[in-house]
This record gives C-alpha cells, structure tokens and sequence, in this order.
C-alpha cells in the first residue's frame, strides 16, 4: 500500500514580514519546513511532494532530493495547491496525507493515527482535529448525528451558534487518492477567486460518503505560523518538547526555561547540562560530561567526563576528560586530546592539542601540533600569520613554554625542550634545549626526568 504526503509551503506568509519564505524561517536550529518533513516520514511510504510558490528556489535549494518539487505558479487557494500534484501522483498511490509546512510540531505520531483512521474509513477522506476554546481562526466543526463530520464551516461564514463549537478543523487530512483527483476537478471556486482544500468534505458528504475525525490530544501541535509572535511561540514549544526528550533520555537539565538545545542535537547519559546554555548544530555530546553554564557550543564533538565552563566552542574535537574553561574559547578545527586543560581565555584554533597538554590562561594557539604533555604559559602566543599566509607551529612532547612566549611560525620545537618567561622564538628549537631571550637564544642543554 502506497501512501504520499503533500506538503503545503507555497504561500508568501506576509504576516511574517520578512524577505525569506516563511517555511524557511527557523524553529530549534532548522527550518520550519524540516520538522514537517521529519513527522511525515515515519507515516508515509514514498518521498514526499512539496508544493512551492513564493521563493521556490531558496525552499528547492534547501529541499535538494528530500522531495519533489511541484510548483504552483498562482496562489489559487488550497485546493489548487493540492491539484498540482496530480500528474506525479494520479494512479501511483492509494493514500494521499495533505499538510502544511508552517506546522513544525505536528507530530508522525499523531500524522500516523491519521493514516489508520482513513485506512478502517469506508469514506473517502479523513481528517485531524482539536477541542479548544481557543480557535486560532481555525474553521469549525459540524458533527452529523452518527459522529462522522458533515461540514467545516469557516471562522468568517459561521453564524453565532456555530462559532461557539470548540471542536476545530487543524489541516491535515488523509484522503484516498483516486477519489481525491476527481473531487479536486469538481470544487467550485470560491467568491475571493480562490479553490479551498476544505470543500471536499462537503463533495464526500453529498455523495453519502463518511468523512471521519480524529482528535488531537495536544493542541500546541496545532499551532500555525502565521506571524513572529506564532514564531515564538512554536520555538518555546519545540525547545520544552527537546528538553523532555533528552531529559528522559538520561540527561540532567538543571534549568530546562533556560537551556537552549536544537533538534540535531545530541546528548549522551549523565551528562549535566547547566543554565543558559545554547548547543546548536550537529554537536554531539558524549556520557557524564558538564557543560555550562554559560555556554554556547556549535558542530562540536564532546567526549566523556568533560567539564566545559562558560566557554565558547564552535567546530571543535574534544576527547575525554578535558578540563576547560571559564571563558575560553575553542575555534574551528581545535582538537583536544583526553585530560587536556585549557584554563581562562585560552583560544584554540586549527590546532591539536594532544593528551596531557595543559594551557593555563591567556594563551592563543592556533595552526599548531602540540605534543603530549606539553605545558603552554600563560601568555602564550603563536605567531601563525604574517600577513600573508598562516604558518604551522610544531611543539613535541613534554616541552614547557614560559609565560609571555612568543612562538613566531613556521616553527618546531623539540620534544623536551624549554622557553624563558617573555622570550621571542623565530628559529627552531633543538630537543632538550632551553632558549630564552628576545630573539630567544639557546643556553643549554637540559636533562629530561624519568617518568
């Protein structure tokens, strides 16, 4: 059995006011659209067909091959949306699910009940919808005396009697496919020039056929972006939803209103996570760590037993046991080795740091390989760009640089050696050698301790 999503997402959303299409508009890190292909995935069975309109390419550029791309060139009201898909779809599918994109919380959960409802309907079409007192404009709900539905009658048409009905249309509907290509061709337009998807319950009931209902749970599920306030909205019911989601999955929230996580996001067991913290992107975060407060992470990876405090990192690697924090900073391409510490206003770029390595304070590494156990003094600068192009540093094992050292790349230094306090390096530094000085000058030789 063959079942198909139709995603809505051609209107402008003037309401938005905004130059980006308004499906596009992001909710927990991804665009408003993302999540309502994320919920049809799990209750359809082929790719789903989005209807474009206004800003096609960007939403075409952001789909890629996610889905098909049906244009509808004249916003002529839902019904005419829907049609558009006829020649992709007409004789290929049993079921046909209907919904918009500007619904980002709907569930595949509740989009799968839909789906079940339609397949033991001996109608034609079935339906999503909520009890709430509050309509939202949604069209309301007429009932014939069997349950089944016989009208959805607009919040505009609807006389005083009806507007008092709780019981509201949410959008979404699964209809059987042949039948829905021909009652298509059969709706009438409207008097605003304008074909509506929601005539053709009144075409199924005409014709003796039932039309039924299933009722949402959750009403947050039903909120449509329309505007910047419905924007804030859904991003604080994703946000909740995300939270919960990893909180039961074994991690500890301290302050779920203040913890900001987005939906690629992921999290591991026994990992703390702190008050106002933002972790975006593709971070992926391992078991037992604390992170925050006071952070912000980005397309990181976070190992196990990793304390993070009040630090920015964006790009980055880090092993397990890392120690680092307040106030440092790791940049794209940083990479820490397991028990490395980098301490307050370190930043790190481009740069591997392997095991053992610790940097106080007040240190820039960046375009560097620094061996294990090395010790970075606070101050700590590599000189890595002459204005031209950036230049690698090479540090060994088990070398101590003094505080103030300037380290002026290309530049190696050797496995056991030592800067002084303040010294300028622009030549390479033998193994074991200690330099120091402006520029820094070898003095003697050192004896390395057993380990």
């Amino acid at each position: 059995m063959k079942i198909t999503a139709i995603l809505l997402a051609a209107g402008q959303g003037t309401r938005m006011k905004s130059n980006l299409p308004k499906v596009l508009h992001p909710i927990a890190g991804q665009p408003m659209i993302w999540h309502a292909l994320q919920a049809i995935k799990d209750s359809t069975t082929e790719k789903p067909i989005v209807i474009v309109g206004y800003g096609a390419q960007k939403v075409t550029d952001f789909l890629g091959d996610s889905a098909q791309i049906v244009l509808q060139e004249h916003q002529l009201g839902t019904g005419h949306a829907v049609l558009q898909a006829e020649t992709l779809l007409k004789g290929k599918s049993d079921y046909v699910v209907v919904c918009y994109a500007d619904m980002p919380l709907l569930r595949a959960e509740t989009l799968q009940q839909l789906v079940e409802t339609q397949k033991s309907n001996k109608g034609v079409m079935s339906m999503l919808t909520v009890l709430s007192e509050d309509p939202r404009g949604f069209g309301r709900i007429v009932r014939q005396q069997g349950g089944t539905v016989q009208s959805i009658v607009e919040e505009s048409a609807a006389t005083p009697e009806q507007l008092k009905i709780n019981e509201l249309n949410v959008g979404a509907y699964c209809f059987n496919a042949d039948w829905l290509w021909d009652a298509l061709h059969r709706v009438q337009v409207s008097p605003k020039g304008e074909y509506f998807l929601t005539d053709t319950v009144e075409l199924a009931v005409q014709a003796g056929l039932p039309v039924q209902a299933t009722v949402m749970k959750d009403v947050l599920e039903t909120i449509g972006v329309n505007t910047r306030v419905h924007l804030a909205e859904v991003e604080t019911a994703m946000r909740v939803r995300i939270n919960q989601m990893h909180m039961l999955s074994g991690v500890t929230i301290q302050d779920p209103s203040s913890t900001y996580i987005e939906a690629s996001v992921l999290i591991g067991k026994d990992t703390v996570v702190m008050p106002n913290t933002y972790l975006h992107g593709k971070t992926v975060i391992g078991e037992g760590n604390i992170i925050g407060p006071n952070t912000i992470i980005r397309d990181t990876k976070i190992g196990n037993r990793c304390k993070v405090l009040m630090s920015v990192l964006d790009g980055a690697l880090l092993e397990d046991e890392v120690d680092m924090g307040p106030f440092a900073r790791l940049r794209k391409g940083a990479h820490l080795g397991n028990h490395v510490h980098v301490g307050n206003f370190g930043e790190v770029k481009d740069s591997h740091l392997a095991d053992g390595v610790k940097m106080g304070h007040f240190s820039y590494i960046g375009n560097a390989e620094i061996g294990a156990n090395t010790n970075i003094g606070a101050g700590t600068i590599t000189c890595n760009y002459d204005g031209e192009a950036k230049h690698k540093t090479e540090i060994g094992e088990d070398v101590f640089i003094g505080s103030d050292t300037m380290l002026v790349a290309p530049l190696t230094i050797g496995s056991g050696a030592r800067t002084g306090a303040g010294a300028v390096v622009n030549k390479n530094v033998a193994a074991d050698t200690l330099v120091v000085g402006m520029p820094a000058r070898a003095i003697k030789k050192l004896i390395r301790k057993a380990k």
